[in-house]
C-alpha cells in the first residue's frame, strides 16, 4: 500500500525547522547536521612560480564557494575548521605545472603544518597534473594547506587559467 504525505515544513519537537519545501519540489535542508558543510573550492587565478627543490605553499586565491567563510584566500591560504564543526572531512587538489621542462613534481596536503596526508608525485613534462584526495578527522581550529615541491633545476610555474587546472576543495562528511 502506497501513501502520500503532503507538508511544507518538517519540525522537531521544539519547533525548529528541519526541512522546508517551497511547494514546487524544491527542498531546503535547515539542519546543519544534515549538510556537507563547511564546504569550499578555491583555485589559482594567477601564475605562481615554484623554485627548484623548495617546498612551497600553493596560494589558492580565488573562491568558487566557501559556505562558512572557513578558507582564508588573502593571508594564510588555508582552510580552518570553524567552531562546532569538528568531524571527518574530504579534501582534494589538482596541481598543473606549465613550464616546458622535465623533472619531478610532488604535492601534499598538510594538516597543522605537518605533511603526509595526500602525497602525489610524478615525473613531468609541460602541463602534467598531480591530484589526490584524503579523508581527515579534524578538530576545531585544525588547518589544512597544500604544498608543492619540484625538482627540475629551474623554476616551475603553476597553471592558473580557471578552476579546472590548479584547485583545492574540501567538505565535511555527514554520517561518518
Amino acid at each position: 500500500m502506497a501513501g502520500i504525505l503532503k507538508v511544507d515544513k518538517y519540525q522537531d519537537f521544539n519547533g525548529n525547522d528541519i526541512m522546508t519545501s517551497d511547494g514546487s519540489g524544491n527542498i531546503t535542508i535547515n539542519n546543519s547536521a544534515l549538510k556537507n558543510t563547511p564546504a569550499f573550492m578555491v583555485y589559482r587565478s594567477t601564475t605562481q612560480t615554484i623554485s627548484d627543490s623548495t617546498e612551497t605553499k600553493v596560494l589558492f586565491q580565488t573562491e568558487v564557494f566557501d559556505s562558512n567563510s572557513a578558507y582564508d584566500n588573502a593571508t594564510n591560504y588555508r582552510f580552518t575548521v570553524p567552531s562546532g564543526q569538528a568531524g571527518k572531512y574530504l579534501f582534494g587538489y589538482g596541481i598543473m605545472g606549465i613550464t616546458n621542462t622535465t623533472g619531478r613534481f610532488n604535492a601534499d596536503i598538510f594538516k597543522n603544518g605537518t605533511n603526509g596526508f595526500a602525497y602525489d608525485e610524478i615525473a613531468y613534462t609541460q602541463y602534467d597534473t598531480l591530484g589526490k584526495t584524503a579523508v581527515l578527522d579534524l578538530s576545531v581550529g585544525d588547518y589544512i594547506e597544500v604544498y608543492v615541491t619540484q625538482f627540475s633545476g629551474g623554476n616551475l610555474d603553476l597553471y592558473s587559467a580557471g578552476q579546472g587546472r590548479t584547485y583545492f576543495f574540501g567538505y565535511k562528511i555527514i554520517g561518518a
